[in-house]
C-alpha cells in the first residue's frame, strides 16, 4: 500500500487477514497521510505494528494524531537534530535556531 502526494493506490490483494505490517514513509509532517494508509490495512484486517520514517519535523500535531490513533511511530532523524548539526558544522548561526523553531511550531 502506498501513497504518493495523496495519490492512493489499491490494498494489495496478497494482504492476509491477521498478517503484520509496518509502514515505512519517508517524511512525516502532520501524519495524517500515513495514519490514512494505518487504518485502511487495519479495515483490510492487517496489524498495524507501527510507521517507521527516514525524518520527522516532529510537529506537535502529528505527535496528537498518532497518539490519539494509538498508532506507534519511529524515526532515524528529526528537525531538532538537524538544526543541531546545521549550527555544529556552521551551516547556520545559534540566532537563527529560534526562527527555525518557530517556524516548525506555527504550522
Amino acid at each position: 500500500y502506498r501513497s504518493r502526494h495523496s495519490c492512493w493506490t489499491a490494498l494489495p490483494i496478497w494482504l492476509l487477514e491477521g498478517q503484520k505490517v509496518v509502514i515505512i514513509e519517508d517524511l512525516i509532517s502532520t501524519g495524517l497521510s500515513s495514519l490514512k494508509v494505518a487504518k485502511a490495512l487495519e479495515e483490510a484486517g492487517a496489524i498495524v505494528l507501527g510507521v517507521v520514517a527516514i525524518f520527522s519535523y516532529e510537529l506537535k500535531k502529528a505527535q496528537d494524531a498518532f497518539s490519539a490513533d494509538k498508532v506507534e511511530y519511529h524515526t532515524l532523524t528529526n528537525y531538532n537534530y538537524l538544526i543541531e548539526e546545521a549550527v555544529a558544522s556552521d551551516y547556520i548561526k545559534q540566532e537563527d535556531v529560534e526562527k527555525l523553531l518557530e517556524w516548525r511550531n506555527n504550522l
